[in-house]
């Protein structure tokens, strides 16, 4: 933008330039033919001539007295001078123009100086937001290709897990299998052991009245044994008693 601002400017004041150019190559040659009209009339420079025409306007283009073909010439040289003050007009204007536009450009120029800067600026800012952005790629890049890695690492523990957890499910429902077969077989025998605890206090139970049956039956016996001890016991001692007063009589 600030190239083709450039450009147009540049264009412009050539345009300017060319102008000028025509008109003070026009100029001159109104100049040499009024130096031809008047006879031995130097002009040093365009302010000399210009006063020099206005005083001698007065006596030597004075239209009285004059032909048709001097009258013509005089009038001639009045459009020239006319339109020579209106040329110098407009070169003067044209003067300020290029002074305006050569403040114009020095203006662009500066901002040009300063967008240039900025622009510099701005690209180097633009380097560094490109090497970050780099960066954080590299970075994103390597971390999806560590996700990937973990993900693949990860599905394949999980496999394994879910591989061994099947066998150790297997063996689980296995052993809660034998388990339960182990309970029932384990209540059957304990219950055959209660039938036999049960029979067998059943037996020792008749065991225990046979046994107290044994022992009062013992017991009888023994009173009996001990009542007839005492009896012969007694009548041993009667006998001996009597036979012991025969003798002493």
């Amino acid at each position: 933008m600030a190239s083709e601002t450039e450009k147009k400017g540049m264009g412009w004041f050539k345009g300017v330039l060319s102008n000028q150019n025509q008109l003070e190559k026009k100029s001159a040659e109104q100049q040499e033919v009024i130096a031809d009209i008047i006879v031995g009339e130097p002009s040093n420079t365009m302010k000399e001539s210009q006063q020099s025409v206005t005083d001698s306007n007065k006596n030597l283009f004075s239209k009285d007295n004059q032909d048709k073909i001097a009258l013509d010439v005089l009038v001639s040289i009045e459009n020239i001078l006319k339109e020579r003050q209106l040329l110098s007009y407009k070169y003067r204007g044209l003067e300020d123009q290029l002074f305006t536009a050569n403040e114009a450009i020095n203006r662009f120029k500066h901002d040009l100086i300063k967008r240039d800067q900025l622009l510099q600026e701005k690209n180097k800012e633009i380097r560094e937001l490109e090497n970050n952005l780099t960066n954080k790629q590299m970075r994103y890049d390597q971390l999806l290709e560590d996700y990937k890695e973990y993900q693949l690492t990860s599905n394949m523990e999980y496999e394994k897990i879910s591989n061994q957890l099947e066998t150790e499910t297997a063996k689980y429902n296995k052993l809660i299998e034998e388990s339960t077969n182990a309970q029932y077989q384990s209540m059957l025998k304990v219950n055959e052991l209660e039938d036999k605890v049960r029979n067998l206090e059943i037996e020792n139970q008749k065991y225990a009245e046979q046994y107290q049956k044994l022992v009062d039956d013992k017991a009888e016996l023994m009173q009996t044994i001990n009542d007839f001890t005492e009896r012969m016991s007694f009548s041993f001692s009667t006998k001996a008693t009597a036979s012991n007063l025969s003798q002493s009589e």
